[in-house]
């Protein structure tokens, strides 16, 4: 009998969270649409996004205040990236650099979780 096995991957419990996924479950992207998506850069793809909401409300900018707002959006982001990128969510509270009990409060604040579940 050999003295090693081969190490068996570990899917994790966030194996089914992955935003591209949950798009494309939705019909909100393509294959296209991403190659094109990918050549774009940070800035370009978030003042593109404020561009074409601003134009479909009129300058309103969903009614919010982005400025003050914008720390929260970012956040939301990354903590939904950090999950798809993850293979758990103590991989993810690790990846962010966050301590246990910040994570906890974190994810009750943001509630990712319905996100990525299937409708």
């Amino acid at each position: 009998m050999e003295s090693w096995k081969k190490a068996k991957y570990h899917e994790g419990t966030n194996k089914n969270y992955s935003i591209s996924k949950t798009l494309r479950k939705k019909k909100n992207i393509t294959d296209e649409f991403e190659a094109m998506f990918n050549s774009l850069s940070l800035e370009e793809v978030i003042g593109l996004k404020l561009e074409l909401a601003a134009k479909a409300s009129n300058g309103k900018m969903y009614g919010i205040p982005i400025w003050k707002y914008l720390e929260l959006i970012i956040k939301d982001a990354v903590i939904k990236y950090a999950l798809s990128a993850c293979h758990s969510k103590i991989e993810a509270q690790n990846f962010l650099g966050l301590k246990s009990r910040e994570w906890m409060e974190t994810l009750k604040a943001f509630n990712p979780d319905p996100y990525f579940r299937d409708e």
